[in-house]
């Protein structure tokens, strides 16, 4: 059971959660969920249909897709994040001055090569105006680790966030110029997290906090795609998301009048994913060559605070403040020969976090991104798709103070982040 004392340990619970993502997207949203959509940075959205990726960006699109159409990829991120200490350090009620953290800047908390895998189905039922599909995505997730002795502990250690989304779903054409489509959205999320604790004396060596559980739950989306001569327009929403994380936490290490904290006890923790809403331009211009624009809205700021409930005990509260998000892409393509395709794109997303609560969890800003691709059809029936993107992230400095055990310890945290990611992506469609 948690003392009042212990109370602060247990928000730190939802400042984990809620900075369970990583640097290369808005708040812990994963953009890449499209290997061929990453060469022209997103541009094509809801208005280019042209493989079975559309299934999660508009699945009206799958209407301009003949006969049954299968991709699958992954793309391998590359991420280079650094912390720098900037004087943090820590205080305990009734002494005077403070006492610095001390520690290493933790490495680079990202594994060497994440991977994010997709998966698309799409099927015409004969010759029928109906189209069926199944999509399947990671559309959120983490997996950092600073070294243990990493000046922000207090903050973060360990964060290991998954989402799993499978997507059924189905599309119908209205006429030549109209389509709809729409899916469910079923989703698995498991989080593991852990970090340090301060006990009373600076002298003391750290506790340890962790935590995991795991939820699913359901979500829908719909989407729109007309066209009109050699312009196409889409508009899609993807719904919120609302997740009952399920777990348990473990206390340990604590000392002193602090060691009836240490102990393990379930808690769950609401943790709303944000509604989504992608409107997006294709034109071609010229014969083999197309624009794209695209721009996203992001329902962040429904995620203001994080409750955490204990087995025993009160709901502990965690304001975020999260700011609705936006990002607009812009793309071109062109094909160059009957067989290959080559494209670029470009695209600004704003951060929905809030420069006052910034954490060591998500090393997060703004973000531009730079990209380019390729398509080569091997076959009538087989393509291979490439992608590499840059993405540069907005320097950050955090300077937070958080309060454990009832205010009796402060920590100050002051850390300089800077990162950016390379991406390498693939996938290979097959029409039959």
């Amino acid at each position: 059971m948690l003392s009042s004392r212990g109370c602060r340990i247990a928000i730190m619970l939802a400042s984990a959660l809620a900075g369970a993502g990583p640097a290369v997207a808005g708040g812990f949203y994963l953009q890449e969920q499209s290997p061929k959509e990453i060469g022209r940075a997103f541009s094509g959205g809801a208005a280019a249909p042209d493989d079975p990726s559309t299934i999660f960006f508009n699945p009206a699109g799958m209407t301009e897709l003949e006969g049954v159409q299968i991709s699958t990829g992954g793309t391998l991120l590359f991420i280079d994040s650094v912390q720098a200490d900037q004087g943090s350090a820590r205080t305990v009620a009734g002494q005077t001055g403070t006492v610095p953290i001390g520690g290493s800047d933790g490495g680079s908390p990202f594994h060497r090569v994440v991977p994010v895998p997709s998966f698309y189905a799409s099927a015409r039922i004969g010759d029928s105006p109906l189209w069926v599909g199944l999509g399947v995505s990671a559309p959120f997730g983490l997996k950092l680790d600073y070294a243990p002795d990493f000046f922000g502990r207090y903050d973060s250690l360990a964060s290991d966030l998954k989402t799993y989304n499978i997507q059924p779903s189905a599309a119908l054409k209205l006429g030549d110029a109209v389509a709809i489509g729409g899916g469910i959205d079923v989703q698995y999320a498991k989080v593991s997290l852990t970090n340090a604790l301060p006990n009373l004396s600076s002298n003391d060596p750290d506790g340890h906090y962790s935590v995991s559980g795991d939820d699913i739950s359901v979500g829908w989306n719909f989407g729109i795609l007309a066209k009109a001569g050699p312009a196409r327009f889409g508009l899609h929403y993807r719904s919120r998301i609302e997740h009952k994380i399920s777990g348990s936490q473990e206390l340990s290490g604590l000392l002193g009048p602090l060691a009836a904290g240490n102990g393990t006890q379930n808690v769950t923790a609401p943790l709303a994913l944000p509604d989504i809403v992608t409107a997006s331009a294709a034109l071609t211009v010229t014969l083999g060559t197309r624009l794209m624009a695209t721009g996203r809205y992001y329902n962040w700021s429904l995620f203001q605070r994080l409750e955490i409930i204990p087995e025993t005990g009160g709901p502990l509260r965690k304001e975020l403040r999260y700011k609705d998000s936006w990002s607009i892409a812009l793309g071109a393509e062109h094909d160059f020969s009957d067989r290959l395709t080559l494209r670029a794109g470009a695209m600004f997303d704003k951060t929905p976090t809030n420069p006052d609560y910034l954490s060591t969890r998500v090393p997060d800003g703004d973000r531009t991104w730079a990209t380019m691709g390729a398509t080569y059809d091997l076959t009538d029936h087989l393509s291979i798709n490439l992608s590499y993107a840059h993405v540069f992230i907005e320097e950050q400095l955090m300077d937070r103070t958080d309060g454990f055990y009832g205010g009796a310890v402060d920590i100050t945290m002051l850390s300089h982040s800077t990162g950016n990611v390379d991406m390498l992506a693939t996938s290979v469609t097959a029409r039959f």
